[in-house]
């Protein structure tokens, strides 16, 4: 089975999987060379472990029941995006109001910020500059089409 095909047949197996719960959702596939699939889903309220590993059960089990890989030739990794890894969908960015990010522009300058709103063209940053008495808070409206990558800051 080529990639393409497979990352379509992987795609409808999910969609069915997580029919049900519609809190669940494909951030992205990805198939490598050694037919090694990760599956990376997200969740408005959060992404459980064993939510993943139901659902990296059935896909397998279907996978060997459709004989896609008769030598079993295949692995299958499902797990959400980590704090690490950028936005990609809408979704996600709505997912995450309220959080503080940090921006990369298309011209590779950065911005860090609270993360106020979202729509479908753009995202809504607030952000400070200076130091105590002098800082002054600002609000930005930043178009997709501007964003690089945009990652969530995690504060301990």
């Amino acid at each position: 089975m080529d990639q393409q095909t497979a990352i379509k047949a992987i795609e409808g197996l999910i969609e069915k999987l997580i029919e049900g719960d519609s809190d669940i959702f494909l951030v992205s596939l990805r198939i490598k060379p050694t037919n090694n699939f990760k599956v990376y889903l997200d969740a408005d309220s959060g992404l459980s472990i064993e939510k993943c590993i139901k659902i990296n059960r059935s896909l397998y089990k279907t996978i060997e029941e459709q004989g896609w890989y008769p030598e079993g030739d295949f692995s299958l990794e499902v797990s959400s995006p980590g704090v690490d890894e950028p936005l990609k969908m809408l979704r996600q960015y709505k997912k995450n109001v309220g959080r503080k990010l940090e921006v990369t522009f298309s011209d590779d300058t950065k911005l860090e910020g609270k993360l106020t709103s979202v729509d479908e063209n753009s995202i809504h940053l607030e952000y400070t500059e200076g130091k105590n008495k002098k800082a002054v808070t600002h609000h930005r409206e930043i178009a997709f089409s501007d964003i690089k990558q945009a990652v969530v800051l995690v504060s301990f």
